[in-house]
């Protein structure tokens, strides 16, 4: 990588902060009326992921994903409009904030349901191996979801099929006010517990955005060139409460004392601050950044203030159910 790639990475990780800061922001207004989970402090795993796959790979998330969604070429202004409940937002104002969709990049959608979107990007790595392409399905998730019996269903059956999908795992060591500690034997590790099912498995530092990226690249790699199943286990930390726009340390389920250590190692942060000492008037360009940045935010949130809501008579359309399964219970 050079400089300019370093500084794309640099952008991004902003361009996703910025995003959630105002929608923080903006969040008391009561316009916004889903709930909303901020990956402030966690976007260079997105942003990783997103330097490496193409727009033809499929990606699949949980509840908080939008990061993911942005890092992966999601439509701006479709996301803030879907948070806005308008009809010019990515699931047409039905989803919300946990329902993100972008098939136009591969983004193939996020479910609310903890662990519920495992078996989708399991299932779209299968189509992928059947069609013959040479496409990825990455799988986004968090430490609680290692918790829920699909995941290890899914894994193990991607190993059996030796299936082109890559599990990214972002350990924010909390489910919900849960520590690792009460949810998971002490000295276990996530990534050499799956290793043990039979994928290929890496861990690495989620604030490093260019650690990140190689770990991931040779991930990406290993699925796309026929290596079966990877499972990448990314250390991290998010800032603000699990669910909402404000900080909880208040709480008592972590100290301030954990908070600040990982505040310290913001990914934004860190790579700024390595790249002030490489590029040439490196404080110029990055206000111009920031400049441009502010401007499609804004932009976008008027976007979103302007779009109508979803007529009354799409209430029902799209949507689908199961006929006869009361016959078949």
């Amino acid at each position: 990588m050079n400089a300019q790639d370093e500084f794309d990475l640099l952008y991004q990780m902003q361009r996703i902060r910025l995003v959630e800061e105002e929608i923080a922001n903006r969040y008391h207004e009561d316009k916004m009326r889903c709930p909303t989970h901020l990956s402030i402090g966690q976007e260079a795993v997105a942003v990783a992921v997103g330097a490496v796959v193409d727009s033809k790979d499929f990606a699949v998330s949980s509840h908080r994903a939008h990061a993911h969604y942005l890092a992966k070429g999601g439509n701006l202004r479709a996301m803030i409009a879907e948070i806005y409940g308008k009809v010019t937002g990515c699931s047409r104002g039905k989803g919300g904030s946990m329902h993100l969709i972008d098939t136009s990049v591969g983004f193939m959608g996020t479910s609310a349901i903890v662990g519920n979107s495992i078996p989708i990007g399991v299932g779209l790595a299968l189509s992928a191996q059947i069609s013959g392409s040479d496409q990825v399905s990455c799988i986004f998730l968090g430490d609680g979801a290692i918790e829920e019996g699909v995941f290890y269903e899914c894994v193990n059956f991607a190993c059996v099929r030796n299936l082109p999908v890559v599990f990214i795992c972002e350990n924010n060591q909390y489910s919900v006010y849960s520590p690792l500690s009460v949810r998971q034997p002490q000295g276990r590790s996530i990534a050499k517990m799956v290793e043990a099912i039979g994928a290929q498995a890496f861990q690495g530092d989620g604030n490093n955005v260019l650690e990140a990226r190689l770990i991931t690249a040779e991930a990406v790699d290993n699925a796309r060139n026929g290596s079966g199943p990877q499972f990448i286990e990314f250390m991290t930390y998010r800032w603000r409460e699990h669910c909402g726009p404000e900080y909880d340390n208040d709480q008592g389920y972590r100290t301030v004392e954990e908070f600040e250590l990982w505040r310290e190692r913001d990914p934004i942060a860190l790579l700024r601050t390595e790249l002030a000492g490489s590029i040439r008037d490196f404080d110029l360009r990055w206000a111009r950044a920031n400049e441009i940045l502010i401007g499609e935010i804004l932009e976008a949130f008027e976007f979103a203030e302007n779009s109508p809501f979803p007529p009354a008579e799409e209430a029902f359309s799209g949507e689908f159910a199961v006929h006869g399964l009361e016959s078949s219970l």
